[in-house]
């Protein structure tokens, strides 16, 4: 019943190069790399998983390195992250039960949303994937029609049907709600994707052999190759449980972060 997560981490990012070793300061004044913060995120993470950094970076293994991580030396040609853990598994000769991806630019993942995760898939009948969503409260909700409204790529939402297997995941705000006036108590339909995924082998080695679809292409989201060839993806709700959740997909977010981190007292 083994679980091996992956953080897939890569300099070269489209949108912020370099974004792995970027500092973010904790509570405490201390600044720790963005892929030290997601390790140290996995590493709570219960029932003892094997934890490594994926990368096909030098100055991210040695950075790794350093703080003690284990890493596995992936390719250059991995499109995304999902290909990236099919790589790592592989590189390490499979036999797990499990591979979570905890995307490297997810610090502020609670380790309960992974364990959630790892429980639901293990007893679903039918899904070869899942992945985590948190319903948007009202302030969190504004985030995303303000990134949008300034033209930068936020948070991913995501709907599902009636048994929480996912429909579509977008970088637009789904679905469509009508209201601008939620209350700051009020939870909202519209549920924030969580970027982590726990994968059964089987698919994960499939994904790897498939092209990219028109859908993953346009949207630039990796789950939506899962979809478009029907493989079920089951939404988890998981609990804030009073914790923040956030991203760090564009320099603007380095200081939402950091606030973030202060405000829960994480150092």
């Amino acid at each position: 019943m083994s679980v091996l997560i992956v953080i897939p981490a890569r300099y070269a990012s489209t949108r912020y190069p370099g974004k792995p070793l970027v500092e973010l300061t904790g509570a405490t004044g201390e600044a720790r790399s963005l892929i030290r913060r997601s390790w140290d995120a996995a590493r709570e993470v219960s029932g003892n998983p094997r934890v490594v950094v994926a990368t096909d970076d030098d100055r991210i293994r040695d950075h790794a390195a350093g703080f003690g991580a284990e890493v596995v030396m992936t390719s250059q040609t991995c499109r995304n992250g999902t290909e990236r853990c099919a790589e790592a598994f592989d590189a390490l000769g499979g036999g797990f039960e499990i591979v979570v991806n905890l995307q490297g630019d997810a610090p502020l993942t609670p380790p309960w949303f992974v364990e959630r995760l790892i429980e639901d898939l293990r007893a679903h009948e039918v899904a070869e994937v899942a992945t985590p969503v948190l319903r948007a409260d009202a302030a969190a909700l504004a985030g995303f029609r303000e990134d949008r409204r300034a033209g930068r790529v936020g948070g991913t939402t995501a709907v599902f049907g009636a048994d929480n297997t996912a429909l579509y995941f977008s970088k637009e705000v789904i679905p469509y709600t009508g209201r601008e006036d939620y209350g700051a108590e009020e939870g909202t339909p519209v549920f924030h994707h969580v970027g982590v995924y726990a994968y059964r082998p089987s698919a994960l080695g499939a994904y790897a052999r498939w092209p990219q679809g028109p859908l993953e292409t346009l949207e630039g989201l990796e789950q939506l190759r899962f979809l478009e060839r029907r493989v079920p993806l089951l939404c988890v709700e998981v609990e804030a449980r009073g914790r923040q959740f956030w991203e760090l997909n564009n320099p603007s977010d380095v200081p939402r972060i950091e606030a973030m981190l202060a405000e829960m007292q994480v150092a």
